[in-house]
């Protein structure tokens, strides 16, 4: 394990302990170019670190009241479901594939949070059971096919469907994320069994970031921080679609 490798598990909790989001979308880059996992088994890994991580922060969130119980029940149970069957296809799919299409949904998500649109009206928190099902099936969908914890989806999800303020948003998209994660692991915890010692040192390492990253989260501009990671999910994206892309043609 070297230094690169402890350092970007070190910033996948610091993310998601500012935001909510983020560390999860650059762990299975991580895990396959600097920690040198074949993609289809860091999957599994990934899920791991990305759940031990997002259960803690929520944790810390859910006591200080940063948490809406009816939508983590909501996108939990609907995710779980969907993150189960998304974890079915990537076997199915071959590795350059899987990470051109991580790499594509990386690009959009670097856009989504770059330009950032300002919230809306502060409205009473309302998650209706139809539409927190359906957002959340789709979000678990991709969480379990390519091992991301959906919190950049999550959270523009829980605002918009559940119209929850954006600090709550944020601890109860941890939440989700640490239920998703658990089931696709469990879907996947075959290809991951092989890899234990790295995966609880990459869990432990995004654990302290976590810790950090909730301490700081009421302390910086976490918009200029979005944007800052915003910058760092687009470049990862067009390195990994530019080591995979090649490959396809």
């Amino acid at each position: 394990m070297n230094a690169l490798a402890i350092s970007g598990a070190l910033f996948i909790g610091l993310s998601l302990g500012l935001t909510g989001a983020g560390g999860s979308i650059i762990t299975l880059p991580v895990l396959v170019y600097v920690a040198g996992l074949p993609a289809k088994e860091a999957v599994g890994v990934s899920l791991f670190v990305v759940g031990i991580a997002a259960l803690l922060g929520a944790v810390q969130r859910a006591r200080a009241g940063e948490f809406h119980a009816r939508a983590s029940l909501l996108f939990a149970l609907s995710g779980m479901a969907g993150a189960t069957v998304g974890a079915r296809l990537t076997p199915w799919v071959p590795a350059p594939v899987l990470m051109t299409l991580f790499s594509l949904l990386m690009l959009t998500v670097a856009l989504h949070m770059w330009l950032g649109r300002p919230e809306g009206l502060s409205l009473p928190a309302e998650c209706r059971p139809m539409r927190c099902l359906l957002a959340g099936t789709g979000v678990g969908l991709l969480t379990g096919f390519i091992g991301v914890g959906g919190g950049f989806l999550l959270v523009p999800a829980l605002i918009k469907f559940a119209r929850l303020p954006q600090r709550i948003a944020t601890g109860t998209s941890l939440a989700v994320i640490a239920f998703n994660s658990a089931a696709g692991f469990f879907s996947h915890v075959g290809e991951a069994t092989a890899h234990w010692p790295l995966a609880l040192l990459f869990a432990g390492m995004a654990v302290v970031g976590v810790l950090l990253g909730s301490f700081f989260a009421s302390r910086l501009p976490v918009k200029n921080l979005q944007k800052g990671f915003a910058l760092l999910v687009f470049a990862t994206g067009v390195y990994v679609l530019w080591q995979n892309g090649l490959s396809l043609v």
